[in-house]
């Protein structure tokens, strides 16, 4: 008989038919739910095994199903991890290649749009009390980091609100696509998100937009949600466009001035 389930954990005790075939169901369906994420380190073997109620020989035969499979990987000294899974959706040379060319980064935002506008149309509707607790809880973090300096946090808190809405939409497909987009924008491969944050007007127009997003998920209004969330893309959109004209026109003055020093 499996033991009772464990609080305040997502791993469960499992049903002894077939065991390993059940590890490798639960595994699967918490890093395909977004639970567990790529990068994401799993408990050691012992209290894993005990968590969800088998035996330390199925949990490495799952293990290890998985680990041939590709979705987890060992570190030898550091344990067992999620796999980046999603990887291969930007291969490094199509990274090279947008990360060149300014189009990419305007495409990446209207695609954007489109698709967490329909994620926050849906989330509105489909995100639980506690979707929408975190959504509370990130712009309250916005709020506090509003008033530092240092433009890192609230941009990070803008990464992991937008990532947030489209969790809360409850479909994979978007939440998977919107993790692999995410990670190209952390890295800067499209535009740089502190720069955008630099600016303390803009700063509080981005900060008003959130909460407008977030006020409108919290009464379920789906229209509203999505036409706050696709104005807030749009000003970023125009940001993105004044920053890069600014860039040009600053790259011009310069050769004028070096060509005027000249002898």
């Amino acid at each position: 008989m499996p033991a009772p389930p464990v609080p305040d954990t997502p791993f469960q005790p499992i049903d002894p038919t077939r065991l390993s075939d059940a590890v490798v169901a639960q595994i699967e369906a918490l890093i395909l739910q977004g639970v567990l994420r790529p990068g994401e380190r799993l408990p050691g073997e012992r209290e894993l095994a005990g968590r969800m109620g088998v035996s330390r020989p199925s949990l490495r035969e799952a293990l290890a199903a998985m680990q041939a499979d590709g979705l987890l990987i060992t570190r030898p000294g550091d344990g067992v991890f999620v796999a980046q899974v999603l990887g291969s959706a930007f291969s490094p040379a199509l990274v090279r290649l947008i990360s060149r060319h300014p189009q990419a980064a305007d495409d990446y935002l209207t695609f954007r749009k489109d698709l967490e506008g329909l994620a926050a149309e849906r989330a509105a509707v489909a995100a639980g009390e506690t979707d929408l607790q975190v959504l509370d809880r990130i712009v309250q973090s916005m709020r506090h980091a509003h008033v530092s300096p240092d433009p890192q946090i609230e941009a990070a808190l803008d990464a992991d609100f937008h990532m947030a809405i489209v969790e809360a939409s409850h479909n994979l497909m978007a939440l998977h696509m919107m993790r692999a987009m995410q990670d190209l924008l952390r890295q800067g491969m499209l535009f740089n998100r502190p720069r955008i944050f630099a600016s303390p007007d803009l700063r509080d127009r981005i900060l008003d937009q959130h909460i407008a997003i977030n006020d409108a998920l919290q009464l379920r209004d789906g229209p509203a949600s999505r036409a706050a969330l696709e104005d807030h893309l749009d000003l970023v959109a125009r940001t993105l466009i004044a920053q890069r004209r600014a860039d040009d026109h600053a790259a011009v003055a310069r050769l004028r001035l070096r060509n005027r020093a000249d002898p």
